[in-house]
């Protein structure tokens, strides 16, 4: 990818949701702020983080974490970890594995369309062979 002018932060993105404070959102920053070389690659105005939790700190409690990024479908991860801290590092851990993913399916090697470049036609061996034979 590019250099991006303004690159994405989770410190930027980040926007606390359901079950959380905005007391909770420095905390939280902090247990993400792995995701921001990956998120660096994205401009910090077109990227958007939601982490939210219901039931908090009971024993079905389901944490979600949302990812917009501009051009691209929304990424969802959740975790019902028991550990609220346990459940943010699973969310982080997958969204990154899920940014990587899609990363990858963009590149070239992944697409098709990207990657249409003419091959030489290969030369029948009987011509090769004749072709050696002359130079010889």
């Amino acid at each position: 990818m590019s250099a991006v002018a303004n690159p994405a932060t989770v410190g930027e993105c980040l926007r606390v949701g359901a079950g959380f404070s905005q007391g909770d959102r420095n905390w939280i920053a902090e247990q993400f702020a792995t995701l921001d070389a990956r998120l660096a690659g994205f401009h910090a105005d077109a990227t958007e983080l939601e982490v939210s939790v219901k039931d908090r700190e009971a024993r079905g409690q389901k944490v979600t974490l949302e990812c917009w990024v501009a051009g691209r479908q929304k990424i969802v991860t959740t975790s019902t970890e028991e550990d609220l801290h346990a459940a943010l590092n699973d969310v982080r851990d997958d969204l990154r594995r899920k940014l990587n993913d899609a990363k990858t399916r963009q590149e070239p090697r992944s697409n098709k369309h990207l990657r249409a470049t003419e091959q030489p036609d290969p030369v029948p061996l009987e011509d090769a062979l004749r072709q050696d034979t002359e130079t010889a």
